[in-house]
């Protein structure tokens, strides 16, 4: 029993920490995952090219999906429904502690690999294996909103608007932008965030909120790029030197890549000064779509 499947990574929008409610939208590079079920009684994880990377997402992401659909009707056979075990291996393009949402890939992916491994591909609705993921995550300890608005927008694809006190879709919609992502050579984990010091900044995340709502998705990045950097202690220097020439910027999650969309010749002459910058700068673009079996 066997299955294969991929979810994209994400930008940010409105970053939850401060009031519960978030944003985020679909970049296309993504994780891939493979799971193999057997009656082993054990899950073991591999994360590509990371030997020594900690797998307990993942292999919760598996025991909580056979949990979940194991004993479904329409589900092959278990090998041996009271001892699950199995292997899963996540191979991915998106850059852990960047703030570019490899958890909610990986988390998606493994999910919906473990779904395929089940037979029940095309039957599982999306959103659902998507909340999966998120109890996975919370278990796991990887995140502190619970981070439904990175995993909606990663599972479901476009851009999502959520209130993550509640796991609820607010808002989902496509969105067509070039995409620039600046990412320096330190990480942070998401979960060492200081959610104290994030909820500070509460008043202009309503604010973002207010213009998400509204549709004014570039303008509510700037903002809650400008006081999440201020909160957590990022220099707002690159989101500065691209807002002349974006349609909107932001740090990413909680940091430290940021994230500029906008129209190829503005990103253009973003990549001009960042790449003036230490790290990495990448050239991606919006995706309508989401996580997918392959």
């Amino acid at each position: 029993m066997d299955g294969h499947a991929a979810a994209p990574g994400a930008g940010t929008v409105l970053n939850a920490l401060a009031t519960g409610r978030g944003s985020a939208f679909a970049l296309d590079f993504e994780t891939d995952a493979h799971v193999e079920l057997d009656g082993s009684g054990e899950i073991v994880g591999e994360i590509g090219g990371q030997p020594d990377a900690d797998t307990e997402l993942i292999e919760h992401c598996v025991s909580r999906t056979v949990e979940r659909w194991g004993d479904d009707p329409a589900a092959a056979e278990l090998p041996d429904p009271d001892a699950v075990g199995g292997t899963v291996r996540t191979e991915s393009e998106v850059p852990t502690a960047a703030g570019l949402k490899s958890s909610s890939a990986a988390a998606n992916a493994t999910v919906l690999a473990t779904v395929d491994a089940l037979g029940l591909a095309g039957i599982v609705d999306h959103e659902d294996a998507c909340r999966v993921g998120v109890q996975a995550a919370r278990e796991a300890g990887v995140t502190v909103t619970g981070a439904f608005d990175d995993a909606s927008a990663s599972m479901l694809g476009g851009l999502t608007v959520t209130d993550n006190t509640e796991d609820e879709l607010l808002v989902r919609e496509e969105v067509d932008w070039d995409a620039l992502v600046w990412t320096p050579p330190e990480r942070a984990y998401s979960a060492d965030a200081d959610a104290e010091r994030c909820e500070l900044v509460a008043p202009m995340a309503r604010l973002v909120a207010e213009l998400a709502l509204d549709g004014a998705y570039g303008r509510a990045m700037t903002v809650n790029g400008l006081a999440f950097s201020a909160a957590l202690g990022f220099s707002t220097d690159p989101a500065v030197e691209a807002m002349p020439h974006a349609a909107g910027v932001s740090l990413s999650g909680t940091g430290p890549s940021v994230v500029a969309v906008g129209d190829r010749d503005g990103l253009e002459r973003v990549e001009e000064r960042w790449a003036e910058r230490p790290g990495e700068t990448l050239r991606t673009a919006t995706r309508p779509t989401g996580g997918r079996y392959l």
